[in-house]
């Protein structure tokens, strides 16, 4: 198997929870990497604390900017000749675009073709052998499950809330220069995602916090519908292996094999923080309250790894039984992380919906 060599390498997004994780992974990892270069907007969700621990590799820069900006992005295609580009940037919360859809518009359709209209110009028709596009997407746009079976890579594209519609055009924006233009890229969907320094609005972190703080733990209808869960970190090597293994035009999906229904995971949070604080077992266990389901809350989401095991030797290693304590650690172990992405914006969010209402996303 021929295996690609990333040298040098623009990451979108790489601010954000699964962006910074990947980028430690990505500096880890890469032989002969010469620069990798962050582009991150700092949205509510993106934070440079996150990338505290690689800020002094002489290899790494940071570039505060949009996506959707073209000047500035052909301008960093000129300054550093890309080889390779993982595309991490993305509005994700799907009770945020049931709100509002604009910004995952602009965002995750205008901002992926953005990158995609650049890096087809900068590289040309024959990029195929020297270079590569990893695009960053989720299970979401497949649509939803019953109990039974998981997603290949060709289920159909179903997508039900906005944040999954607008994830799906990007996929066939990618798909499209592929086909068209020769860009020799790559889709990869992953399920949800844990671990740490993911903003506290997203399910995992925003039950921990409740819980240690003694605040409601709000759950979707009766908390039934099931997720799959990949730890940061194995999703992380899936996409270094997308980009060292991948074959162009291809889509690979990452995924654990882990499985829970919303109230189970909850309720193993609530057990977890009450073990780690000293508290009487069931004390967070009676935070949980029951809400108005979320709009068009899609049942089950679970994805079929096979092709990615066989074609890029992708397994994930990090299993949700030993990683959710450690998890639940990591957030009641930094306050000062939680204080530093605390914006105003994201305050704002929590007291306007969260007061009746939970907020159930995974993305990055």
């Amino acid at each position: 198997m021929s295996t690609f060599r990333p040298r040098r390498v623009l990451v979108t997004g790489g601010a954000g929870f699964i962006g910074s994780a990947f980028v430690r992974r990505a500096l880890a990892r890469f032989d002969g990497l010469d620069r990798l270069v962050v582009l991150d907007a700092l949205t509510y969700a993106g934070h440079e604390v996150n990338l505290a621990e690689v800020a002094d590799d002489a290899r790494f820069r940071f570039v505060r900017g949009d996506i959707c900006d073209h000047p500035l992005v052909a301008r960093l295609f000129a300054e550093d000749d890309y080889d390779t580009v993982f595309h991490l940037a993305a509005e994700s919360h799907v009770d945020r675009s049931i709100d509002a859809a604009d910004a995952f518009v602009r965002t995750n359709v205008a901002g992926t073709f953005t990158l995609l209209d650049v890096a087809r110009r900068a590289w040309g028709p024959d990029a195929a052998a020297s270079r590569r596009f990893v695009h960053v997407s989720t299970d979401e746009v497949y649509g939803a499950l019953g109990p039974e079976g998981e997603f290949t890579e060709d289920s159909p594209l179903c997508p039900t809330s906005p944040y999954a519609a607008s994830k799906a055009a990007s996929d066939l924006f990618v798909g499209s220069f592929y086909k068209t233009h020769g860009l020799p890229a790559v889709i990869t969907n992953t399920c949800n995602n844990y671990g740490p320094r993911q903003l506290p609005e997203k399910l995992l972190p925003l039950m921990i916090v409740h819980a240690a703080e003694g605040r409601p733990l709000p759950v979707y209808g009766e908390g039934k519908q099931v997720r799959e869960w990949i730890h940061a970190d194995d999703h992380a090597d899936g996409l270094c292996l997308a980009a060292e293994r991948g074959v162009p035009g291809e889509r690979y999906n990452f995924g654990s094999g882990d499985e829970s229904s919303n109230l189970e995971l909850v309720t193993r949070v609530a057990d977890l923080v009450d073990a780690a604080l000293g508290r009487p077992e069931g004390t967070a266990r009676a935070q949980i309250t029951f809400v108005e389901d979320r709009k068009a809350h899609d049942f089950r989401y679970a994805v079929d790894c096979s092709k990615a095991k066989e074609q890029l030797g992708f397994l994930a290693s990090r299993a949700l039984a030993d990683e959710l304590p450690r998890t639940v650690a990591w957030y009641l172990a930094n306050e000062d992380w939680r204080r530093a992405v605390a914006t105003d914006e994201h305050a704002r969010f929590q007291r306007a919906h969260y007061a009746g209402r939970g907020g159930q996303g995974g993305r990055p």
